[in-house]
């Protein structure tokens, strides 16, 4: 039988056990792993400076380590390559581009080619010969870093209303009305955009805010919320950013409860996290969004709401919502 590699939903998942005070034979019952195989994971991932396991510098070693598998087929495979590079070009992910080739290639094997074709993984100039793919990947990174290594931001501590209380039924995606929301930033702009989602049906709602106070971000998610009935309004889940501080305010005038994921931690909110990678593919990092007029905010919005998703059985997600709610937003 073939052994497959962990996964980083995987690592991700070996982390939150952890955290958990979960035992190795535990984890390795949830993953459907060996806990041999779990056990080496994490004696081998373990930081040097203190015995915390970190997945995504676990999946950067993995992957570094297996980083020649999938270049040399790219390489010798015209036919392959050619898929690959033509689908690039169309806006299609390296997943998207894995889960669909006619020959076997992971999405791993398509980053390494695409920054293969620069010196030194990227950090250099582009090879004779070669093209610059980079621009046509969703983040268009001019250089591979190790996932998860993001700038430190001012976490909110203390009591705080937990993702650990919220309703179970929001995991599960059983009923419509759990909302996750966040904020996205430019270094170019002090204007920043403010994004709402809805679990089930994957509407998103994105606004434009003059800055990133608790105030100005409450005040958009509140009135962008109360555009839903209030029977769809139970929960929203966000970060412990320093702009959700106020949160109080905006839990009585919604009537909605409000969690918070547990710190560092954003696949707890990963719908949104998701959304926001999708927002980037129009603005990308560094834009202005001073610039950026509020018609091309609403034409984003719009067009993340009306293409069909595979998770929603190719329905859109304005029609999922108008068929769960009997609301048309999007009208």
């Amino acid at each position: 039988m073939a052994y497959n590699h962990l996964s980083i939903e995987e690592r991700d998942k070996i982390q939150e056990l952890l955290w958990q005070k979960k035992s190795i034979r535990y984890i390795a019952k949830e993953l459907g792993r060996s806990p041999s195989s779990i056990g080496r994971e994490i004696n081998k991932n373990n930081s040097q400076l203190k015995t915390t396991y970190t997945p995504r510098l676990a999946h950067t070693r993995a992957l570094k380590k297996r980083s020649s598998r999938g270049l040399s087929k790219l390489d010798e495979d015209e036919v392959l390559r050619s898929y690959v590079i033509t689908h690039l070009k169309l806006g299609w992910s390296p997943g998207q581009i894995a889960a669909t080739a006619s020959r076997n290639i992971s999405h791993e094997a398509i980053y390494q080619y695409v920054y293969a074709q620069v010196y030194r993984n990227g950090h250099g100039e582009v090879k004779p010969n070669k093209e610059d793919l980079r621009p046509f990947l969703a983040r268009r990174k001019k250089r591979r870093t190790p996932q998860g290594l993001r700038k430190s931001q001012r976490i909110l501590k203390g009591s705080l209303p937990s993702i650990d209380d919220r309703p179970i039924s929001v995991d599960l995606r059983t009923d419509i009305g759990h909302w996750e929301d966040d904020l996205i930033v430019s270094r170019e702009s002090a204007d920043k955009l403010k994004t709402i989602n809805e679990r089930v049906s994957g509407l998103v709602f994105i606004s434009r805010v003059s800055n990133g106070t608790a105030e100005v971000g409450d005040m958009t998610v509140t009135r962008r919320l109360k555009a839903v009935p209030k029977q769809f309004r139970k929960t929203l889940t966000r970060d412990r950013g320093s702009e959700n501080i106020k949160y109080e305010k905006l839990s009585e005038e919604l009537d909605i409860q409000v969690f918070f994921a547990h710190p560092y931690s954003s696949f707890e909110r990963g719908s949104n996290e998701n959304l926001n990678g999708l927002i980037r593919r129009f603005f990308p990092k560094k834009t202005n969004f001073q610039l950026v007029t509020d018609a091309e905010i609403k034409k984003v919005e719009y067009l993340l709401n009306s293409r069909p998703r595979k998770r929603l059985g190719w329905k859109t997600p304005y029609q999922v919502f108008y068929e769960m709610t009997g609301v048309a937003l999007g009208v």
